[in-house]
C-alpha cells in the first residue's frame, strides 16, 4: 500500500483561495512600506551557520534549522565516538548551513557585504519566508512568513515613529484593532541595575515570556537564575506599571535617579510619544514595561503589536539595533526595524472574517463551450476582454451545460457568457448574472464596455 503523502509538522499548504487571502496581506504591507520609501530585497533560504550562530541567544541558537552538509557529511568525523557525542555538537560537525531565522541577520550581511553599492541610510523591506525548529501550536509555525523594514545607517529615533505610523496604517487598510506596545531595552537595563540583576538577559528572556507563563512562571525562572524572592517581588509592580505616559516616566525617572542608561532610554520614549501626538493615529500605541523582546541584539526602542478581537499572540515585532552589523566587521552602524508576522495576521483575518468581499475570486467571466464553431468565435472575444485586463476563461471541453454552469458556481464566477446558434448568427454574446439571474444580449464591444465597470 503506498504511504498517505503529508507534510512537515508546522508547516501548511494553501489553496487558490488562501493565496488570494496571503497575497492581500502581502501587498497591502507592500503598498504601505513603498509610500514611505522602502526598497525591496531578497536573500537566500539559508544562510552559512557562522551568519546565524550566536545572533539569537543561546534558545534561539536551539531553534535553528541545520542543513547536512552534501557529499560524505561524515568525512573527518571519529565514527566511534558519534554515539557518545553532543548533538549540538555532532550538527556543528555534520552542517555548515542553515535556514534562516528571521530577515534581519541575514540582513545585516547583505548590509555590510555589499555596503559599497548601497546609499546611507538604507532603507529596504523583504517578504519571504523563515524557520524555526520549535514546537508548532496554534499561531506558532515552523515555516512562516516575514515582512519586514529596516533602516540602517542612521540613529535618528525619527526612524522609530515612522514604523509605528507604518504599523498603524497596515492595520487599518486590513480593518484590525490592536494595541501597539512599545518599551526600550536601555530601561530594562536600569530597572535590573536597580535591582541587582547583574545578567540583563536573565530579566529579558524571562519577562519576555510573561503572557505565555503568568507572573509566576516567570518568577520561578527568575529564582533559578539565582535571584532572591525578595528581589523579585519588588521587581513585579516596576514590570506591570499602570498609568499615563507622564506619569509612567514619572515614576521611572525617581527610580532610576542619575542612572544615565535609564535617563537616556526616558528621554528616547518621551521624544517618540511627543511626536507621535503631532499625528492621527487609528489604533493605540502604549508604553509597556514587560515587553522585552526575547533576542539579544535589541538595544533601544521595542515593538510588539497584539490583535484586540482575538487571542494569538503577537503579530507584529521589532526593534533597534546599534551595532548587529559589528559581528560582521562593520562597527557602529545601528539600525531599527519591524516584522509583520503574516502568517499570525492571516490567521486573525480568517478568524474575525475581515476580508474585503470578492478577494478570492479571480475569473469575472466564463464562456460556455458549445463545440468547434463557437469556440472560434469566442476565442477573439477573449483575446479582447484579456488585453483590457479581464479575467476571462473558456470551457475547455463541449460537456453538458450543467457540468460548466457548476463550475462557473464553485469557483464563484460572477458571469457566464454563452454564444450560441442564435448568437452566432446574430453576432451576439448572452452574459449572465450569476448572482440576480439576470440575462442581456449584447456584441462583443458591448460586453467589454460592460465588464469593465
Amino acid at each position: 500500500m503506498a504511504q498517505k503523502p503529508s507534510i512537515p509538522k508546522g508547516t501548511r499548504d494553501f489553496s487558490p483561495e488562501e493565496m488570494a487571502k496571503r497575497n492581500y496581506i502581502f501587498d497591502t504591507i507592500r503598498s504601505v512600506y513603498k509610500v514611505y520609501g522602502f526598497r525591496e530585497i531578497e536573500t537566500p533560504a539559508m544562510e552559512n551557520l557562522s551568519t546565524l550562530m550566536g545572533k539569537y541567544g543561546e534558545e534561539g541558537d536551539k531553534l535553528l534549522f541545520r542543513i547536512l552538509n552534501s557529499g560524505n557529511a561524515l568525512k573527518g568525523v571519529n565514527r566511534d565516538e558519534i554515539h557518545d557525542m553532543d548533538p549540538a555538537h555532532f550538527a556543528n560537525l555534520v552542517c555548515d548551513r542553515g535556514l534562516r531565522y528571521d530577515l534581519t541577520v541575514p540582513f545585516a550581511r547583505f548590509v555590510v557585504q555589499h555596503k559599497n553599492d548601497l546609499t546611507f541610510p538604507f532603507k529596504r523591506f523583504q517578504i519571504q519566508p523563515v524557520w524555526r525548529a520549535d514546537r508548532p501550536q496554534k499561531g506558532r509555525y515552523r515555516e512562516f512568513f516575514q515582512c519586514d523594514a529596516d533602516v540602517i545607517g542612521s540613529d535618528s529615533l525619527l526612524h522609530e515613529v515612522e514604523l509605528v505610523q507604518i504599523i498603524d496604517e497596515v492595520f487599518t487598510r486590513l480593518n484590525i484593532r490592536v494595541a501597539i506596545l512599545l518599551n526600550n531595552r536601555k530601561l530594562l537595563t536600569a530597572i535590573g541595575r536597580h535591582f541587582g540583576i547583574e545578567q540583563i538577559t536573565d530579566l529579558t528572556v524571562a519577562i519576555d515570556k510573561l503572557d505565555k507563563i503568568g507572573w509566576e512562571g516567570v518568577k520561578a525562572e527568575l529564582l533559578t537564575k539565582g535571584l532572591r524572592e525578595g528581589i523579585i517581588d519588588a521587581l513585579a509592580p516596576v514590570i506591570t506599571l499602570e498609568g499615563s505616559i507622564p506619569e509612567k516616566v514619572a515614576v521611572l525617572k525617581e527610580l532610576f535617579g542619575e542612572d544615565e542608561v535609564g535617563k537616556k532610554g526616558l528621554e528616547e520614549v518621551s521624544f517618540i510619544f511627543d511626536t507621535l501626538g503631532l499625528v492621527p493615529l487609528n489604533n493605540e500605541v502604549r508604553l509597556d514595561l514587560s515587553l522585552a523582546r526575547g533576542l539579544d541584539y535589541y538595544t533601544g526602542t521595542i515593538f510588539e503589536v497584539k490583535a484586540l478581537d482575538t487571542q494569538i499572540g503577537s503579530i507584529t515585532g521589532g526593534g533597534r539595533y546599534d551595532d548587529l552589523t559589528g559581528v560582521f566587521g562593520e562597527k557602529g552602524m545601528s539600525g531599527v526595524g519591524i516584522s509583520f508576522g503574516a502568517d499570525r495576521i492571516f490567521d486573525v483575518l480568517n478568524t474575525l472574517d475581515l476580508y474585503p468581499k470578492g478577494i478570492t475570486s479571480t475569473t469575472k467571466v466564463m464562456f460556455v463551450n458549445f463545440g468547434d464553431q463557437e469556440v472560434r468565435k469566442i476565442i477573439p472575444i477573449l483575446s479582447e476582454l484579456r488585453n483590457k485586463g479581464i479575467v476571462a476563461e473558456l470551457y475547455p471541453d463541449n460537456a453538458k451545460l450543467k457540468k460548466q454552469m457548476s463550475y462557473a458556481d464553485s469557483l464563484h464566477i460572477p458571469y457566464v457568457a454563452f454564444v450560441g446558434e442564435e448568437e452566432m448568427q446574430s453576432g451576439t454574446v448572452t452574459l449572465k448574472d450569476m448572482s440576480s439571474g439576470a440575462q442581456v444580449t449584447l456584441s462583443g464591444d458591448e460586453i467589454v464596455a460592460r465588464l469593465s465597470d
